[in-house]
């Protein structure tokens, strides 16, 4: 036999030896599977699998499900972060194994964008909301029940019903549109979630840094809100009853004179300006008369204040009054909220459905939010769990006020409470010469209460998921957001004093917005030893379209709502309408990856087109990348590091996109304008007849905005660096992140100067802003016997600054306009005089500065650039109404079948300027003649009363006080007991026997005390600096609900 043959014969041999060995293994090997779930019967993905003692292991995919070959009798690992972990022998695997969630809590399952992660596995600014705790509030809207609850994001609310609120994260980066990205479902929307129930919420996820929420591209440079609604759950079906019923406060917002008031404060207003001026024969329409003399100092004294008996001595219809006009228009109002949700599922699909009523009912008579909802979410899957398909709709249907609420307090401020409700013939009182023109607030009322907005909301999705192999899977969705709007406004004759209208008018308007979004992903799930890939690609298309029309009419026969229809009319026909619309194709791509459980990193990359950019701009590409590093897996650090249950190390960096602009931005614009035929107004028209005079066809069309190809999108560029800990044996938790945020060319439309002619503004890429902070958070949990106590805060920093705005507009902003402007200080920045106290004396005014109007009382000014002389020059920064910091700390107890919450919320280091609150409640010429005021005033600065910090009450502006100084800033700064709750559940054994499974009754209690800043120069003189000036205040309410699970 020759070489090549015993060569040949030898490798035949190895190759039958090899096979031989390898079916000899295999007959030694055993196939494992089962299925994964948590204690929720929810499948776990990527739990770990692992043959104790070797590298042998595989993952579980989507829905929890995992095959493994294993030797006969071996010990089998399960595994998963923020879980217990389990063994079992290879020979009795459960065919469903049900993990429990470890003290840590790291397992939960967050949504970050078309895909899920486990919260130990992030290594974004990702915050995860405990729903929990917002589903008892009476707000109506989830997002003003997360106030002080999530850190680093900021929501400005007021008492109104209308449950709208503004969300800010992280700061204000842009010029336009500043609200966040909100994804219900899949599904993106940029509208409040005061549509939205509260119950109707399974989970929250806020995406604050750019490394996070860079996957929605353009849309999320104000961050990401993502909200996931309940879903049915597998078992029997469950019924949920929910309700409660809230009383709120009818506290009177201001302090007003009376009527007796009111002409004291007139008095001392006319002799002051004027000594030699007779009170009696001046003043507003004579209607006070005074007796009053001189002490032997030579001071005013008065003795005794009057009115006459009518206002219109002529006609005598309306007698003098004393009107509370508070008293007159508010209520305590009235919350009532029922939801009822059914819930079944199987092990092949799961539905659920919800019916949500809330109505409330504002302390402001007339003013109501009204809200039904209904719900379905539903899913089935067939194939062996391969394919599911889904929906998740909600209808809405919405009515709010729009003509009562802010601005009728505003009127209870403006009008004189000698001024009556009613004419003694029943008609409606009013102003006379001499007062302002401001309207009875009562007739405002029930003159508009049939005014009222409605809405009707589809929104929703339809989904399809299929594995087409393990670990890969696609995912399909259908989003679709369908709102309507329809107002009919009906404006009624009426006489008010000297104010009247004596032609009726009907204005109707109607609109709709029609968006929807198709996203496709393939998703691919797999792991190759220790390293733990998840990729993910997809494309995207959103279409947003906008129509409105108008009409009115004049002169109606009669005014009643079943009459007043637009054909009805008889005169002055008018009408109008327009449409918008906008569109957006993206590409993007993901990879999240995880070695040992110890080195984590996820790199994102999106690419956007939108047709609201010029066409040499209009696509753009959001890059992102983050990494995180769990010291606390190290072997290594195992003893430096005994006391962390678990500590991680993250960075991210990425850049988000905003688009939030104009639709045809980017477009000259032309119109042609039918002239109004005002005789105030300066013919602008475009439509004219031979004489010149306004005509009733287009004869030509006017610019009024210059075309802009090279617009393009603004970017913002994010460094984010954080640390999450778990220590004291899982019982404390907590995070710190710290943040840098670079927004460059953002989208502006500045002025512009004449000579580039009629209609030459246009769209640009114009300024920088820079934001910078930290956000903490900490949880404590701790159970001694029967008492679970927990403990929570977040604290947020947040500085804003303005980097570049062009020139043209530099004195839009605070400063002077020249090298003391903006740049380098918050958007919100106060400029001003400072004031130094008032003059107490004649020898004062003389040692001061040169200041026109000077006298004792009257404020005096600091000479800042020692001239000499006050005047525009002494004017410096004084005041940011960005605060320093915003806190929030909630605390819960709960014993046997009791529980009891309490929350904490504030803001330090916030100035606010309160020129509109202060110029009616410390001046009496800084309003328009003829109002009431505050009745701070009537402690204002006498010779006798030289201790007052209120200027001298006087008619005339001599020392221009209404120039912003000082005096008009105070401090925004509040500690807040926001909520308190006690709640009782019905034991089990109780339960049960009563056929319920779950029942708990609860009472509540919101804004219960506020601590505000009442000393210093910057003490804060309004009710509550939450909601300062005119806005809506936020009430104390009391609440008590009910929980019943059947």
């Amino acid at each position: 036999m020759d070489k090549i043959q015993k060569i040949k014969w030898c490798i035949i041999f190895f190759m039958l030896l090899g096979l031989g060995q390898l079916i000899y293994a295999q007959q030694q090997t055993v196939m494992i599977k089962g299925m994964i779930v948590d204690e929720n019967n929810e499948p776990i993905i990527g739990a770990t699998i692992l043959e104790k003692g070797t590298n042998n292991g595989t993952i579980s995919d989507y829905n929890g499900n995992f095959t493994l070959n294993v030797n006969p009798g071996s010990t089998v690992q399960i595994s998963y972060v923020g879980y217990d972990n389990l063994e079992f022998n290879a020979n009795s695997i459960p065919e469903i194994i049900i993990m429990k969630e470890s003290s840590l809590a790291l397992s939960e399952v967050v949504v970050t964008g078309y895909t899920t992660q486990r919260k130990a596995d992030l290594t974004g600014a990702v915050a995860v909301v405990k729903v929990d705790q917002l589903k008892s509030s009476p707000t109506g809207n989830s997002m003003r029940a997360l106030q002080g609850k999530v850190p680093g994001m900021r929501i400005n609310l007021s008492g109104s019903p209308d449950p709208w609120s503004t969300v800010r994260i992280r700061g204000e980066g842009t010029l336009n549109n500043n609200d966040p990205l909100y994804i219900i479902d899949g599904t993106p929307t940029t509208r409040s979630m005061s549509e939205l129930a509260s119950m109707d919420i399974e989970s929250i996820q806020v995406l604050k840094d750019a490394s996070s929420a860079s996957i929605y591209g353009a849309r999320a440079a104000n961050g990401v809100i993502i909200i996931t609604t309940r879903k049915g759950k597998k078992g029997k079906l469950t019924v949920d009853f929910n309700t409660s019923h809230t009383l709120v406060s009818s506290a009177k917002p201001y302090d007003l004179m009376n009527t007796k008031q009111r002409g004291i404060a007139q008095f001392w207003a006319i002799v002051n300006d004027n000594p030699n001026a007779d009170p009696n024969e001046v003043g507003i329409a004579q209607l006070y008369q005074y007796k009053y003399h001189k002490d032997e100092e030579g001071y005013f004294v008065l003795d005794d204040v009057t009115w006459r008996e009518w206002l219109d001595p002529e006609t005598k219809t309306m007698r003098s009054a004393d009107t509370d006009w508070q008293k007159e228009v508010l209520r305590t109002g009235y919350v009532q909220q029922y939801n009822v949700t059914l819930s079944s599922g199987s092990d092949r699909g799961s539905a659920l459905f919800a019916l949500d009523y809330y109505d409330n009912k504002g302390t402001v008579k007339e003013d109501l939010f009204r809200r039904i909802n209904a719900r379905i979410n539903s899913d089935y899957s067939w194939l062996d769990n391969r394919v599911k398909i889904g929906e998740n709709f909600t209808v809405s249907q919405w009515r709010s006020m729009p003509n009562i609420g802010d601005g009728i307090l505003g009127a209870c401020r403006s009008i004189m409470s000698i001024v009556p409700v009613h004419t003694e013939d029943g008609g409606w009182g009013g102003p006379i010469g001499g007062m302002s023109d401001r309207q009875n607030p009562v007739r405002l009322i029930e003159d508009n209460r049939q005014n009222h907005d409605d809405h009707l909301r589809l929104f929703g999705n339809a989904f399809l998921n299929i594995q087409l192999m393990k670990g890969l899977t696609f995912n399909s969705n259908f989003g679709l957001d369908l709102v309507g709007y329809w107002r009919r406004n009906m404006d009624l004759r009426y006489k008010s004093g000297f104010l009247s209208e004596d032609k009726n008018k009907v204005t109707n308007w109607a609109n709709y917005t029609f968006s929807w979004n198709n996203s496709n992903v393939l998703q691919y799930v797999f792991n190759i030893g220790k390293n733990n890939f998840d990729i993910m690609g997809g494309q995207e298309t959103i279409s947003n379209d906008y129509n409105d029309i108008w009409a009115s009419r004049r002169v109606f026969a009669l005014e009643t709502t079943d009459y007043m229809y637009l054909n009805a009319g008889e005169q002055e026909k008018d009408n109008g309408g327009g449409a918008a619309m906008n569109r957006m194709i993206s590409w993007f791509g993901k990879m999240n990856y995880n070695y040992d459980n110890r080195y984590l990193a996820s790199f994102t990359l999106r690419r956007d087109a939108s047709s609201v950019f010029g066409e040499n701009n209009r696509w753009a590409t959001f890059p992102a990348f983050s990494v995180g590093w769990v010291l606390s897996s190290e072997k290594f650090l195992e003893n430096f590091l005994s006391g962390f249950s678990h500590l991680k190390l993250r960075y991210g960096w990425g850049q988000n996109g905003n688009s939030q602009i104009d639709n045809y931005a980017h477009f000259q614009m032309y119109e042609y304008l039918y002239d109004s035929n005002d005789v105030w107004d300066w013919n602008w028209g475009t439509a004219y007849d031979i004489t010149g005079q306004a005509g009733t066809l287009p004869a030509g069309f006017r610019r009024i905005q210059r075309g802009n190809p090279n617009l393009k999108w603004e970017s913002t560029l994010q460094h984010n660096f954080g640390l999450d800990f778990v220590i004291l044996d899982s019982r404390l938790t907590g995070s710190f992140d710290y943040y840098l945020k670079y927004t460059r060319d953002i989208l502006m439309k500045p002025g512009y100067v004449a000579t580039l002619g009629e209609g030459a503004g246009m769209w640009l890429n114009g300024a920088d802003i820079d934001n910078k902070g930290f956000e903490i958070n900490l949880d404590y949990n701790q159970k001694i016997k029967d008492v679970h106590f927990n403990i929570g805060g977040i604290l947020s920093h947040n500085r804003n600054t303005i980097v570049k705005v062009p020139e043209q507009v530099i004195n839009n902003f605070p400063g002077d306009g020249m090298e003391d402007n903006i740049l380098g200080r918050s958007r919100y920045s106060l400029y001003g005089y400072v004031a130094d106290g008032l003059f107490q004396s004649q020898e004062e005014v003389e040692n001061h500065a040169t200041q026109v109007g000077a006298a004792p009382g009257r404020i005096r000014y600091k000479d800042l650039n020692g001239d000499k002389t006050i005047d525009s020059k002494d004017r410096t920064w004084i005041g940011d109404e960005n605060p320093d910091f915003e806190f929030g700390v909630t605390m819960g107890l709960e014993w046997n079948n009791f529980d009891f919450s309490l929350f904490l919320n504030g803001i330090l280091g916030k100035d606010l300027n309160v020129s509109g609150w202060k110029s009616w409640t410390d001046f009496y010429f800084l309003g328009t003649v003829g109002e009431n005021y505050g009745t701070r005033l009537l402690n204002a600065w006498t010779p006798k009363n030289n201790k007052s910090t209120i200027p001298a009450l006087s008619i005339n502006n001599y020392n221009d006080e209404g120039r912003f100084s000082t005096y008009f800033v105070e401090s925004g700064s509040f500690i807040k007991i926001k909520n308190m709750e006690l709640g009782y559940t019905l034991p089990d054994n109780l339960a049960n026997s009563l056929k319920i499974q779950h029942s708990r009754i609860f009472l509540r209690a919101d804004n219960v005390l506020t601590v505000k800043k009442t000393w210093g120069d910057d003490a804060y003189t309004g009710l509550d600096p939450e909601t300062p000036g005119n806005t809506y205040p936020l009430p104390f309410s009391m609440t008590m609900g009910l929980n019943i699970t059947f």
